[in-house]
């Protein structure tokens, strides 16, 4: 399997910049440990968490409300002392992006269309929720990650 199909629990070094509970952290992806690591050492980070935040969004492929929970959400202090909030969501690129038309429609296409349906849908309700909440969005893929 890809590297990023990896799945653990985390154990933080810092512990109090953790916002939940520092023992029941897991990641669900090698992308998602790579960014742990980096909330969890990098100074500027001043607090961070895991699938701490649940937003409910609609659905066009089933016409349902859904419950979702994104990746992470932290606060972090620019080198000129500035307080930012950040709603992240760890992604790869492919599924950030139209999938490509076919010449014929597969399975596979349409279930890269249903994936790309729900994954838009869940981030207009993040991106409404973070403007409500004073805070950013941010989706990373490995390319941000350098994976």
């Amino acid at each position: 399997m890809p590297r990023h199909y990896n799945q653990g629990q985390f154990t933080p070094k810092n512990p109090e910049k953790y916002v939940g509970d520092p023992a029941k952290i897991f990641y669900r992806s090698g992308w998602e440990l790579k960014f742990m690591i980096f909330a969890d050492k990098n100074p500027q980070v001043l607090k961070w968490g895991s699938e701490e935040i649940c937003l409910p969004y609609f659905s066009k492929v089933d016409n349902k409300i859904h419950r979702y929970f994104p990746d992470f959400v932290m606060l972090v202090q620019d080198n000129a002392g500035q307080k930012k909030r950040y709603l992240v969501e760890i992604k790869p690129e492919s599924q950030t992006v139209p999938p490509k038309q076919k010449s014929r429609v597969t399975r596979s296409y349409i279930n890269e269309l249903a994936t790309y349906s729900v994954n838009t849908a869940k981030w207009e309700a993040a991106e409404i929720w973070c403007k409500k909440n004073e805070m950013e969005f941010l989706i990373l893929t490995e390319k941000h990650l350098n994976v």
